[in-house]
């Protein structure tokens, strides 16, 4: 049995009124929209995994600046074992070049209009809405 729970790291990077979000390819979430990411490996900080896995499913080049909030993805199946549990740490990140192309576990990437994912415009993976709500208010005060 899998060891519970996994850390992963989420990278939360804004560029003006857009920001970045990738279509997941695989569970949890497959084909909802979220913020690019993914484990944090031995000895890597959420901070440096952020902008590792951002580089690796979209190309886009990005500074770690802080951690938002933490998110506890936990699902049971049908018996109520515990398939898997993970915490999910947002990481601020600082846009410094590239134009989002899918790759890794990604089936689709591109900047969006914050105002539309507010509004609900694609099928969100849970707590996309609170972390950029929680990124923008962290922007007006850095």
């Amino acid at each position: 049995m899998a060891h519970f729970p996994r850390l992963a790291a989420l990278a939360v990077t804004l560029d003006g009124d857009r920001v970045l979000l990738v279509q997941r390819r695989n569970p949890p979430d497959a084909g909802l929209w979220g913020f690019p990411g993914g484990h944090v490996e031995p000895g890597e900080t959420a901070l440096d995994a952020a902008a590792r896995e951002l580089a690796e499913e979209t190309g886009i080049v990005a500074r770690p600046r802080n951690y938002l909030d933490n998110i506890d993805v936990i699902e049971r199946g049908a018996d109520g074992a515990l398939r898997y549990h993970f915490l999910l740490a947002a990481v601020l990140c600082d846009y410094v070049s590239g134009e989002p192309v899918a790759g890794d576990d990604a089936l689709d990437a591109g900047w969006f209009a914050v105002e539309d994912i507010l509004a609900g415009a694609r099928p969100l993976s849970a707590g996309v809405s609170h972390i950029l709500t929680r990124a923008l208010a962290a922007l007006q005060t850095l």
